[in-house]
């Protein structure tokens, strides 16, 4: 390919398939991005075409599927046909998906992923013996060693017609180019798929027309970009939020991820900024005092910098906490972006001001200090970088992506990244945020443990650990330190047999003692402290909104509550007995109608209606809590 030829165009998905197996001699071995970026119906084509051809060896190198969510109960089926409907009628679905999940993939055909959408892939063994452990940053490398020879792409058009937007995923992509470029060999034939839908993202996203050598444009027929809905936010990610937002230091630099979590720290973050009173209550009611929390409202403003661009950097854009520039007018640098339907449509429809504050760019920029340190040591100033984690043991390291017996849940991602990074940054620190407690059919269990078979941050690598009870400084301290730290910010329904082990272990004195001041680390003690008349409406189920109905997010929140407790039959009993009065509840009208349980036919029915109407009273309407927040 010369610098100067322009893209062949072709209006076909299964003609570029097979213009694509002619160029490389019928081994296919294709580079999809993560995400939100996969050129659908091209991939379709490909896997089509090789289901058809068994001579065709096609092998897929990606990661993070999105996929349509699918019910696990009746209740759940009743609560997503509408919404599905609603949300995903317009969005093209991979056809390998299913064929993956029925365990049913030709031979000739191969997915490999690097991190998997978190819990989607539990217990499927081609998924799982095919998955690759890497870092993100390490992704560009790992593919070309595999041999990657065509990567396809999801593009957004400019007008002038001469350059194409990577737009959501420059991520990989630009990685991988650079460096075939740079080794000298053959570089990856670059096809695009033109969506229209996907918002054209300036500065290092675009990518010359003469870069590309197929192009897809099958006209008339672009689709709907994948959303994913806002999830609701916890009373305990609320509290770890709060506490990691008094961590954060004005004219900083701020990372974040997806999810409610994030969601919960964006939202501190808007409190912080513009309704400091009720943020300052907040932490008194939670107890801050001796962590010395930062309490301006940011007079400077943040920078951020963030492998990826969550929903939440807009929101901080618009409430004025990411003021801070860097290179002339960027207020953002990200990797990739994935979200709500109303993000999208917020991307689309942003001032070109706006837009060009936002970079775009490749992982081993935003991931890394290799390349320009000098300038990124500058610009990344008392850097907080901030992750969750599902478990983390006594000795402070961090279980984010695996269980113990070897099943992969996600992947590793950039956290590694940005862990390494904080420590290597001067006045940078790496949060991991984790919620104290996890509730699974129906038993409770400690997030805070002595030990575990897997980890994904080694213990060298503890620095500050966040649970709604608390923060854990265990930068350079001792191991007998570490551990007292982590109990005093555990649950204390398992503080005392976490110390004992400790203390057996020899890792613990034989007379130590958790402080009293921590010793009342409960749920219904934080709830309380929360929801007080002065402050409840500043811990909303959907603090950035939602692209759910009302009625939708009232019944998000109930069956998510709900689900946490199947497989308790005992507790599911309970529940229904409580619900056979608070189904004339006049709040829930709506509700039931919405679930087609309004007037329950038998006792299946009656069962159902009783379990929702109990789930929604409890966990939504007697809670306390709003459904939307006004910061």
């Amino acid at each position: 390919m010369t610098e100067t030829r322009l893209p062949e165009w072709f209006e076909d998905p299964y003609v570029v398939a097979d213009q694509i197996v002619e160029r490389v001699s019928g081994r296919v071995l294709l580079a999809l991005p993560l995400g939100l970026g996969k050129p659908v119906q091209l991939t379709n084509a490909l896997y089509q075409r090789a289901r058809q051809l068994p001579e065709i060896e096609l092998t897929i190198c990606t990661a993070l599927t999105l996929e349509v969510p699918k019910p696990r109960s009746d209740l759940e089926a009743r609560f997503m046909a509408p919404l599905v409907e609603r949300l995903y009628a317009g969005v093209p679905q991979l056809d390998y998906v299913a064929d993956l999940r029925r365990g049913s993939l030709p031979g000739n055909v191969r997915i490999e992923e690097f991190y998997f959408r978190p819990g989607s892939y539990l217990g499927l063994p081609q998924a799982q013996q095919n998955y690759t452990s890497t870092n993100y940053t390490h992704a560009a490398r790992d593919l070309l060693a595999r041999g990657v020879n065509v990567i396809a792409h999801m593009v957004a058009p400019d007008p002038d017609g001469t350059t194409f937007s990577l737009s959501c995923n420059p991520d990989v992509t630009l990685d991988v180019l650079d460096a075939a470029r740079a080794r000298g060999g053959p570089v990856p034939l670059l096809v695009g798929e033109l969506n229209p839908q996907l918002p054209f993202m300036p500065h290092d996203a675009v990518v010359p027309a003469t870069h590309f050598e197929l192009m897809l444009d099958p006209a008339g027929e672009d689709y709907t970009l994948f959303p994913v809905p806002n999830r609701a936010v916890s009373l305990a990610d609320h509290a770890i939020a709060l506490r990691v937002a008094g961590l954060v230091k004005d004219g900083g630099t701020l990372q974040i991820g997806i999810g409610a979590l994030g969601d919960a720290v964006t939202w501190a973050l808007m409190l912080r900024r513009n309704r400091n009173d009720v943020y300052r209550a907040l932490l008194a009611a939670l107890g801050v005092d001796g962590d010395e929390p930062h309490l301006d409202n940011f007079p400077q403003g943040l920078y951020a910098e963030s492998e990826m661009f969550v929903e939440g950097f807009l929101h901080l854009r618009e409430s004025g906490v990411l003021r801070l520039t860097v290179e002339g007018a960027i207020f953002l640098h990200a990797a990739f972006y994935l979200g709500s339907a109303r993000f999208y449509e917020r991307l689309r429809t942003l001032a070109d001001e706006e837009r060009r504050g936002i970079n775009m760019t490749r992982v081993s920029y935003t991931n890394s200090l290799l390349g320009d340190e000098a300038i990124k040591r500058a610009q990344r100033r008392d850097a907080r970088f901030v992750n969750t984690a599902m478990m983390v043991t006594l000795n402070g390291a961090a279980v984010s992506d695996g269980l113990d017996n070897g099943q992969v849940v996600s992947g590793v991602g950039g956290q590694y990244n940005f862990v390494a990074m904080a420590h290597e940054l001067e006045g940078a620190r790496s949060i991991i945020a984790v919620p104290a407690t996890r509730l699974s059919r129906g038993s409770v269990s400690s997030n805070i443990v002595w030990n575990y078979g897997h980890i994904t941050i080694p213990r060298h690598l503890r620095d500050l650990v966040v649970t709604q009870y608390g923060v854990a400084d265990l930068r350079g301290a001792t191991d007998a330190d570490v551990i007292a730290a982590l109990l005093n910010v555990a649950d204390s329904r398992f503080q005392e047999a976490l110390r004992e082990t400790a203390v057996a272990a020899g890792k613990l004195p034989k007379d130590y003692r958790i402080p009293e001041r921590h010793r009342n680390n409960r749920p219904e003690v934080l709830a309380r402290a929360l929801t007080s008349t002065n402050t409840q409406d500043a811990v909303p189920f959907y603090p950035l909104g939602t692209d759910l109905t009302d009625v939708e997010a009232e019944l998000a929140v109930a069956l998510e509550a709900l689900g946490a407790r199947q497989g308790s039959i005992r507790v599911l009993l309970g529940l229904a007995w409580r619900g056979r009065r608070a189904v004339r509840d006049p709040r829930l009208g709506l509700a039931l109608e919405r679930m087609a349980l309004a007037h329950p036919r038998g006792v299946k029915q009656l069962f159902l209606q009783a379990l929702l109407a109990a789930a929604l009273e409890a966990n939504v309407h007697d809670s306390g809590r709003p459904l939307f927040g006004n910061a």
